[in-house]
C-alpha cells in the first residue's frame, strides 16, 4: 500500500493533510516563475551537499522531461536518483490539488533507490500564487530574480508571502536590470515578516551555500522533532 494511502500517517491542515514527522526523507517544494533558476538551485544544492546528504529530485514539467533531462547531462546525481514527473496539467494541480503523480513518483524513487535523507520536488514554472501542498512537501521554497524588477517581492501572492524560504537570484546582474536590490530586501520583508530571505547568485554551486544551510537547519529540526 502507498505511504500517502495510510489514514494515520497524517494529521489535517489548513492546507490539507500534512506528513507525519520522518514519514522518509525530508521533502522541500522548489516553486517560481519560468525562468527565474530552479533548476540551477537544484544542480546547486545536489553539488553542494551530495557528499553527505543521499538526494532525490523529482521535477515536474507539463509535456517534457527538460528539467530532469538538463540535470542529468549536467551529472548532478546518478541519473536513477533524478524523475520527471510529466503533468499534462497546471503545475498548482500536480503540486498542490492532485498530488498523487508526484507522491507516486517519491515512493517509487525510495523504494528503487534505497533510504534518501533528502527529496527535492521542482514544480514546473509559474505565478506568484504557487503553493505547495503540506501533505508533498515538509517546506517550500519560492524562487524569484532580479531580471523579473525589484517591484516583484511587493506583489506579494502566496508564492511569496507563504514559503518558508523565498529566494531572489540571479543578483550578480542586478546592476545591468536596474533592479535595486535594497528595494527587494524591504518589499519581502514587509510581505513575509519573520520568514527569511536570501539573495544568490547560482553562477557557480557554491552560490547555493545559504540555501543548502537553511535546508539542513530544517532536516534537523524535523528528526529532532520526530525523535521527541
Amino acid at each position: 500500500m502507498h505511504r500517502h494511502d495510510d489514514p494515520h500517517s497524517h494529521h489535517e491542515t489548513a492546507d490539507g493533510p500534512a506528513r507525519a514527522r520522518g514519514d522518509g526523507a525530508f521533502r522541500v517544494g522548489i516553486g517560481g516563475p519560468v525562468g527565474t533558476g530552479k533548476t540551477a538551485l537544484v544542480a546547486a544544492l545536489c553539488a553542494v551537499m551530495s557528499d553527505d546528504v543521499r538526494i532525490g529530485v523529482v521535477t515536474n514539467d507539463i509535456y517534457t522531461t527538460e528539467d530532469a533531462d538538463t540535470l542529468k547531462r549536467r551529472g548532478v546525481l546518478d541519473a536513477s536518483r533524478i524523475v520527471a514527473v510529466e503533468t499534462g496539467c497546471c503545475p498548482h494541480t500536480a503540486i498542490r490539488e492532485d498530488i498523487t503523480a508526484n507522491l507516486d513518483a517519491i515512493e517509487d524513487l525510495e523504494e528503487r533507490e534505497g533510504p534518501l535523507d533528502l527529496v527535492l520536488v521542482e514544480s514546473g514554472g509559474d505565478n506568484l500564487t504557487l503553493t505547495f501542498s503540506t501533505g508533498l512537501v515538509d517546506v517550500q521554497l519560492f524562487v524569484l530574480d532580479v531580471a523579473g524588477g525589484d517591484k516583484v517581492p511587493r506583489k506579494g501572492g502566496p508564492g511569496v508571502t507563504r514559503s518558508d524560504l523565498l529566494v531572489i537570484n540571479k543578483i550578480d546582474i542586478a546592476h545591468l536590470v536596474h533592479a535595486d536590490l535594497g528595494v527587494m530586501e524591504r518589499d519581502a520583508a514587509m510581505q513575509r515578516g519573520d520568514r527569511p530571505t536570501v539573495f544568490v547568485s547560482l553562477n557557480e554551486a557554491e552560490g547555493a551555500e545559504p540555501v543548502a544551510s537553511w535546508i539542513r537547519s530544517q532536516m534537523a529540526r524535523s528528526t529532532a522533532a520526530a525523535t521527541s
